[in-house]
């Protein structure tokens, strides 16, 4: 079982920036994927971004172009830098990883609070 422990997370206002991080127990290069997720109060956990194993990278349409997601290999994280935040970003984030067809696994969440 993979183990994710995120952290970064926090009350920014308005247009500000947060940078999550998801470390991880295993050897991020042979997962099929990564990526984070968020969960606002009533709402569905939706997908943020995710990174597969060679690299490519996907985006919710709602956050494109004001978050990056990355990752390095040598210390088995992944990050999601966030910049112009808004009050809409607001929601617990999820770490999520794939490490094979069969498995997964997720983080225990983190608190992102864009308010003025």
């Amino acid at each position: 079982q993979v183990q994710l422990v995120e952290s970064g997370g926090g009350l920014v206002q308005p247009g500000g920036s947060l940078r999550l991080s998801c470390a991880a127990s295993g050897n991020i290069f042979t997962y099929i994927a990564m990526g984070w997720y968020r969960q606002a109060p009533g709402k569905q956990r939706e997908l943020v971004a995710s990174i597969t194993r060679d690299g490519a990278m996907n985006y919710a349409d709602s956050v494109k172009g004001r978050f990056t997601i990355s990752r390095d290999i040598a210390t088995n994280t992944v990050y999601l830098q966030m910049n112009s935040l808004k009050s809409e970003d607001t929601a617990v984030y999820y770490c999520h990883a794939r490490p094979s067809v069969s498995s997964t696994s997720w983080g225990q969440g983190t608190q992102v609070t864009v308010s003025s």
